[in-house]
């Protein structure tokens, strides 16, 4: 009898774990790229979507690597001490390496990487626990599918098969032949206030995107003169670099997030 070529339930508890393969390799790559590369950038993101981090990557490809995992190993590649370090000051960059943050090696000077960084903006709908930054209120009477955010020769309304889904919310609708009306305006969020997983449901109903994919350039290690400078501070030689390592992109970061390696090994 041939093999059957069903598919079969594998138990997880007879699988192999991957966590020192992945942490060594995460390591022995961070070391390997150290004298490859002119400059090396700390960066942290904030509202991460993995989507987009990729698309970092890829727009990088060409000259540069990116490492988004674990700091403990990254901070350990780098050297904690000037004992430890692969090459003179790499361990200063360890001390940035702090809550979601990655490594960019790359062969482009901080103006032109920063430049692109600050270019890319991209927004996405916020999660819970995200801050609203701005207020948003349903209106009375028949509702359309972005609800007033766009003139309604422009929009459709909502289908009367979704009115269940948002009386489950909270929103007091009722179908007045075989449309979503409301009696009375709805207030969704307001600015300022955390976000619940109701509301940012309905954000994302109405195709309200609050959140932003953020990339903060927090310092960079040069290469040719073994210093590191500080976004908004002082460089290792005691220069004043300002701001101009600070960027903002709208980097939401997963829908799915890298965690603890950096997937299709760095790219």
């Amino acid at each position: 009898m041939p093999k059957s070529k069903r598919a079969k339930v594998v138990h997880l508890t007879k699988t192999q774990k991957k966590g020192k393969e992945l942490t060594l390799r995460l390591y022995a790559n961070i070391r390997e790229c150290i004298p490859q590369y002119p400059y090396i950038y700390v960066f942290s993101v904030e509202n991460m979507r993995n989507h987009y981090l990729k698309g970092v990557r890829a727009e990088l490809a060409s000259d540069s690597r990116v490492f988004f995992g674990k700091t403990r190993v990254m901070a350990k590649a780098l050297g904690d001490s000037p004992s430890t370090e692969p090459h003179p000051s790499t361990s200063v960059l360890s001390a940035h390496l702090a809550g979601p943050c990655g490594l960019i090696f790359s062969h482009r000077d901080p103006p032109s990487l920063l430049s692109y960084l600050s270019a890319f903006h991209p927004h996405s709908y916020a999660r819970a626990g995200t801050i609203s930054t701005r207020a948003f209120t349903l209106p009375s009477g028949l509702l359309y599918s972005r609800a007033g955010e766009i003139p309604t020769s422009e929009d459709v309304p909502l289908p009367h098969s979704i009115e269940p889904t948002l009386r489950k919310l909270g929103v007091p609708t009722r179908l007045v032949k075989g449309r979503v009306e409301l009696d009375e305006p709805f207030e969704v969020c307001k600015e300022g206030k955390v976000l619940g997983s109701g509301q940012t449901t309905l954000l994302k109903m109405f195709g309200i995107a609050m959140a932003e994919f953020r990339v903060e350039v927090r310092a960079w290690w040069v290469r040719e003169i073994g210093e590191v400078e500080v976004a908004g501070g002082q460089g290792m030689n005691g220069k004043d670099v300002g701001t101009r390592g600070v960027v903002e992109m709208d980097m939401s970061g997963e829908d799915g997030e890298f965690d603890g390696f950096d997937e299709n090994d760095e790219g």
